[in-house]
């Protein structure tokens, strides 16, 4: 295998399976986001959706990402990314097609659910790449696959109005907008199946992951942080449920407060069990001594679900209000005829910028944490710029002292000119090359924490991004964008000093061996991870 990282030389197997991958990513990216470009559609069309409808809707799309991207990690590592990426792209052209024909709220609601699984594509990929490059390529590799896939995000906001509106046209065009999309995505899905193949030739593990749900931990100390760091995935679904309940739909609650709590207490039973399996895996595990070759340090897992929590978590949070933050803030800006400058097109294009830089920041965050000579130092030079950054924007606007009808303090421009717009949008742009630089960054530690545990471990990092999104967006509903900026600060400034504590360098981590770990046998005291040879 040729010994330089080359994008572009399709002679390489490796090139092509990346290539391929991020596109699988891209696609499924493009369905996870393809409702908020057309959500004022959505409201012309059904009497019975509102704008809160819609804010609700938006916590739905990433709310089964959190389990999914668990469930799916664990997948990935028993069966291979082909296999269930391929599966996860056909199967979620069901729920697609079912919003996208959806009549009703809670048909809306449940199918949109369900799509939301499709954010786990994102930890799949981790897996594949990381099977295709050696530790001193992976953030390169990651990074671009993460960055040019993630820019579907960014490719639905302008797409899938155009294809619903200029292509389609109609009262519904937007719905076969909608299931087009999805059904791109499962055809890509079948493809996926045949162009690609899980490792390099010769590199296949020799032996075979059976089952692999739950992680194996090192030391006591790791199983409690293990316990621990499971409860907010549930928490968060728990704040879903809550935001959901009070959702009034032609003039009553979605569901009574009774449904609410068997809600509740049926997301701390799965806790519950989810706890006892975790114990059955891993104290005959710790009992018996655990091999130094089979070790790892599970806080270094526990630092990667913070930054993932602060950087990609506020990223879905902040795409969301960008726009409408821009608009309201600068509507004292006028021209020479007294016209606003910052209109609703200018305002969307600088939120969708902020997904745009995805392009070349996260990537460049990948490229950084190989070339830095430390993957550690790269994580905190991100979490302290985002931190930094997202208290810039914090002060983009002051408060004027006046009020809005419903009580909330007018922000206006911290200063008068278009001059302020200029810095205020070159502040969110620099605020967001370290957001998406830092996701670049996180998941160029992760292959190196523990090779064979990579989907497991990208996917509890990848759902805590989920968790931060459905926090941050929950939080948002209760305070200012002012705030919220500072609140935004705080948690990666909480993340910064998290893993300034907690997290390790990875060991190898910069080297030239691309062999494929695997883990030995586990006799008899684990159920739920058991290796067989081939």
């Amino acid at each position: 295998m040729e010994d330089k990282f080359k994008l572009f030389d399709f002679s390489q197997e490796r090139v092509r399976v990346l290539h391929y991958t991020w596109i699988a990513f891209f696609l499924t990216f493009y369905v996870w986001f393809n409702m908020a470009p057309i959500k004022s559609l959505m409201i012309e069309s059904f009497d019975f959706l509102t704008d809160q409808n819609i804010k609700s809707l938006l916590i739905c799309n990433v709310a089964l990402t959190i389990p999914a991207r668990i469930i799916i990690g664990s997948l990935v590592d028993r069966y291979g990314p082909r296999v269930v990426f391929s599966g996860l792209m056909v199967v979620t052209t069901i729920p697609g097609l079912m919003f996208a024909f959806g009549d009703s709220f809670t048909q809306l609601v449940v199918s949109r659910l369900l799509l939301s699984s499709i954010g786990a594509g994102f930890v799949i990929g981790i897996k594949m790449t990381a099977n295709w490059f050696p530790p001193k390529m992976i953030g390169r590799a990651e990074g671009f696959y993460a960055g040019w896939g993630n820019f579907g995000s960014a490719a639905a906001s302008g797409i899938v109005p155009i294809v619903a509106l200029s292509l389609i046209g109609g009262e519904f065009g937007w719905k076969y907008s909608l299931a087009l999309s999805s059904i791109v995505c499962g055809v890509y899905g079948v493809m996926y199946f045949f162009l690609v193949k899980d490792y390099p030739f010769g590199k296949e593990p020799k032996e075979a992951v059976k089952k692999a749900s739950i992680m194996p931990v090192s030391s006591y100390g790791d199983l409690i942080q293990y316990i621990l760091w499971t409860a907010p995935m549930n928490l968060a679904l728990g704040l879903l449920a809550k935001n959901l309940q009070k959702q009034i739909v032609h003039g009553e609650t979605m569901f009574s407060e009774n449904a609410l709590y068997i809600i509740w207490a049926i997301l701390a039973a799965f806790y519950i069990y989810k706890v006892i399996a975790i114990l059955k895996v891993n104290l005959p595990r710790l009992k018996k001594g655990v091999p130094e070759s089979e070790k790892y340090p599970f806080s270094s897992v526990s630092a990667l679900n913070t930054t993932y929590f602060a950087n990609f978590g506020a990223e879905l949070a902040v795409v969301s209000m960008l726009p409408a933050f821009f608009f309201e803030v600068f509507e004292p800006l006028k021209n020479a005829n007294g016209d606003r400058i910052v209109t609703l097109a200018m305002a969307g294009l600088v939120a969708g910028s902020f997904a745009f830089i995805n392009l070349v920041a996260r990537p460049l965050g990948g490229y950084l944490s190989d070339k830095m000579g430390s993957r550690k130092k790269t994580m905190l030079i991100y979490m302290l710029g985002i931190a930094v950054g997202f208290a810039a924007m914090g002060f983009i606007g002051k408060y004027s002292g006046s009020f809005h009808e419903n009580g909330a303090e007018i922000i206006v421009p911290t200063f008068d000119g278009i001059w302020w717009l200029v810095v205020s949008v070159i502040i969110t742009m620099g605020c967001s090359m370290f957001v998406q630089g830092a996701e670049g960054a996180t998941f160029a530690v992760i292959p190196a924490i523990k090779k064979d545990l990579t989907g497991r471990i990208a996917g509890m990092a990848g759902a805590y991004g989920n968790v931060g999104a459905v926090t941050y967006l929950y939080i948002f509903t209760m305070v200012n964008e002012k705030t919220f900026f500072f609140i935004l600060a705080g948690g990666a400034f909480f993340s910064f000093i998290y893993c300034m504590t907690f997290l390790k360098e990875p060991k190898n981590s910069f080297g030239e061996d691309d062999e494929i770990e695997t883990l030995p046998p586990i006799m008899e005291m684990d159920e739920d991870v058991v290796l067989v040879k081939n």
